[in-house]
């Protein structure tokens, strides 16, 4: 299909509208995206033109609804009426493929073509890399980003994403594809997709950093981790999609894992505690899991600890997944709670939080059932250290009591 006019796209995704919507100002959008700029984040302007409303209507474009549908239906009735653009993408015309995408001002179309014609197609992505494609994509990338962020129109970005898309249908799974990958021409826009891309141009943008993490490379030289963590926290805190939260708490267990002291304490300082506690009371098993691991990490750091002890929820989430969630989430609870309660000392709020949270209780039935030393260590060594502060508890059950005088 071809490219649709720019007048047809949405401002703010940049993707066909459906249900367009005018503002005060004259500027039309899709509904879905100016309500959520309005009532979701609290904006005030239009964003095309960044004036002040002083009217959140919005009224319907039927017009511009009737013209989309009519050229949809063309389209449609074109492209099932004509051949695709390549039905295979033979090594021998990939140089002039290439050299016309970099040239075409209809960028986004050539993308998407290219696209279709090599996925699933192993021998056509294997020629596409050997020709320099990998290259190609990260030129049109940086030059797309470049002219984005100077204030250009709004395609330039939507290029970006369109080629950050053909990038992640790539195996790239040699060595060669990894190293142009972590050449800034391509990780520097990899990462802007990260931090401001649309839902799906994000995913892609998260399959390409996956990608290269398994190969056991460090891709975070040169780019600037703080700000991606902050984006991903962000992606966390929204919580609009399933998929993209999990993709965002992968990348942030590589980004913690390749990190230690300042890096994790400024992912601290931007929310990472506050957010990860948050997602635990509906997370499912994975999502708990590794949220759990991210906690793990950052209360290794004294920022990370501090910030957990203020945290009025995080004790009584973290203790509600032992023996609730998963083996695994129950291990890593006992540790994250072991790192704030008995590598330093704790406060007396975050031992009341634990009694009142079950969580004496539950590590008490960790000692009868947990296979772990570790993990029963850390309980046992919980439990003698502050026995004597919970047994104050006129609640506290008198069987425990005993139980808790036989650890002593």
């Amino acid at each position: 299909m071809e490219e649709p006019p720019q007048l047809f796209l949405c401002p703010i995704s940049m993707e066909l509208m459906e249900d367009p919507v005018t503002v005060s100002t004259g500027v039309t959008y899709e509904r879905r995206s100016i309500e959520r700029w309005f009532f979701k984040y609290g904006k005030t302007t239009c964003p095309a033109t960044m004036q002040r409303l002083s009217s959140f209507d919005l009224t319907p474009n039927h017009t511009l609804k009737s013209v989309i549908s009519s050229w949809l239906d063309r389209a449609s009735s074109s492209s099932s009426s004509s051949t695709p653009l390549c039905k295979e993408l033979g090594r021998e015309r990939l140089p002039s493929v290439l050299a016309g995408i970099e040239g075409t001002p209809f960028k986004v179309t050539a993308l998407k073509n290219l696209k279709s014609c090599m996925e699933g197609d192993v021998a056509a992505q294997e020629d596409f890399v050997a020709c320099g494609g990998i290259q190609v994509l990260g030129r049109v990338m940086t030059q797309a980003l470049a002219e984005s962020s100077a204030g250009g129109d709004f395609s330039a970005f939507r290029t970006c994403e369109e080629a950050g898309s053909v990038l992640a249908a790539l195996p790239l799974s040699d060595d060669a594809s990894v190293e142009l990958v972590l050449k800034p021409d391509c990780m520097r826009p990899v990462v802007a997709l990260v931090q401001r891309g649309s839902a799906e141009a994000r995913l892609h943008a998260m399959s390409i950093v996956a990608k290269i993490s398994r190969a056991d490379r460090d891709w975070t030289a040169g780019v600037d981790v703080d700000d991606l963590v902050k984006s991903l926290l962000e992606v966390l805190s929204d919580g609009t999609s399933p998929k993209l939260s999990s993709r965002a708490l992968d990348v942030l267990l590589d980004v913690t894992a390749r990190s230690r002291g300042t890096r994790r304490a400024k992912a601290v300082e931007v929310g990472a505690v506050c957010v990860l506690v948050e997602l635990l009371p509906d997370a499912d098993r994975r999502v708990a899991e590794r949220a759990l691991l991210l906690l793990k990490r950052l209360c290794k750091c004294p920022e990370g600890r501090l910030a957990f002890a203020e945290h009025a929820l995080a004790v009584s989430a973290v203790a509600r997944t032992v023996l609730r969630v998963s083996g695994l989430a129950s291990r890593l609870a006992v540790s994250v709670l072991w790192l704030v309660a008995c590598a330093v000392a704790p406060a007396e709020r975050v031992l009341d939080d634990v009694f009142m949270s079950g969580g004496v209780a539950k590590l008490l039935a960790l000692l009868q059932v947990e296979s772990s030393a570790s993990t029963k260590e850390k309980a046992a060594r919980l439990l003698r250290v502050h026995g004597a502060f919970w047994r104050q508890y006129p609640c506290f059950p008198t069987d425990l009591r005993d139980y808790l005088k036989f650890l002593n």
